[in-house]
């Protein structure tokens, strides 16, 4: 399925996509984490912005990144609701615009660390069989199976699939790669890891499935989203409001996998 324009011919996405849209509905906890006040927390209030009470000991990229997370609403509701990260907030938030988590009953999870977004499943769908992996160590969660190690290990696939005991209902992936600060490069590190995800979900995905995975704004990437339209029938981009509006993050959405792909002829142009 195209993308569809924003309505109105509104803004747009560096790489032509439709500009984000706040979900129609946030959700308790996410309506909380916006309006969350800075009271209780460990710093100096200025204007109403907590400051660390002392900067001794660190480098002024650390002061900022700290003073950021005192200040973050949605650090402060991950906290106060028991998630690990407050990247559980960006799922939620897309699983009321696009309720990718209904019916769902197996769900493998790439990237997984440190288990928020797991968090948010078991709690959502809690008869549903997760299984995650992560190159990073996550601590236990219950009914979630963790792996440890590399999805391209040799024989990985199949003891995901063994663990998921049956075809996924949804395939999740926020890995990114570590940056380097060369926009061009980080973007094409972390495009072969959303194409490496999509691999392991065509491989994983019973018919109708779902597939959610975190990419970078900007680049061409018209040859991945091809391979998206032709295996899912709806396949859309968002910005979650929980997602920074400084970060270059958006995620696609691709909702109805088609298991079976009749393979069609192209012409080559000379």
């Amino acid at each position: 399925m195209a993308l569809q324009a924003a309505a109105g011919g509104g803004p747009r996405h560096p790489g032509g996509y439709p500009a984000p849209v706040d979900a129609p509905r946030l959700g308790h906890a996410c309506r909380r984490a916006r309006g969350m006040t800075t009271a209780g927390s460990g710093g100096r209030s200025l204007r109403g912005k907590q400051r660390l009470k002392t900067a001794r000991g660190r480098t002024a990229q650390s002061q900022r990144w700290l003073e950021r997370q005192l200040n973050d609403p949605y650090v402060r509701a991950a906290k106060a609701d028991g998630y690990r990260s407050r990247a559980a907030y960006k799922l939620l938030e897309l699983n009321e615009r696009f309720g990718f988590l209904n019916g769902v009953r197996r769900v493998l999870d790439l990237g997984a660390a440190p288990g928020g977004w797991c968090q948010v499943v078991a709690k959502k769908k809690r008869e549903a069989r997760i299984v995650a992996i992560d190159l990073l160590p996550i601590e236990p969660l219950p009914r979630v199976t963790i792996f440890q190690d590399d999805v391209r290990a040799p024989g990985m696939a199949d003891r995901l699939r063994e663990a998921l005991d049956g075809p996924a209902d949804l395939v999740l992936s926020d890995m990114a790669a570590n940056t380097v600060g060369h926009k061009q490069t980080d973007h094409l590190r972390t495009m072969g890891l959303v194409e490496l995800a999509l691999d392991m979900a065509e491989d994983m995905l019973d018919e109708g499935g779902a597939f959610v995975a975190k990419v970078l704004a900007g680049g061409a990437d018209a040859a991945l989203m091809a391979r998206l339209k032709q295996r899912f029938r709806s396949v859309k981009h968002a910005k979650p409001p929980a997602s920074r509006k400084e970060s270059s993050e958006w995620y696609v959405v691709a909702q109805g996998f088609r298991a079976e792909v009749e393979e069609t002829s192209q012409a080559i142009a000379i």
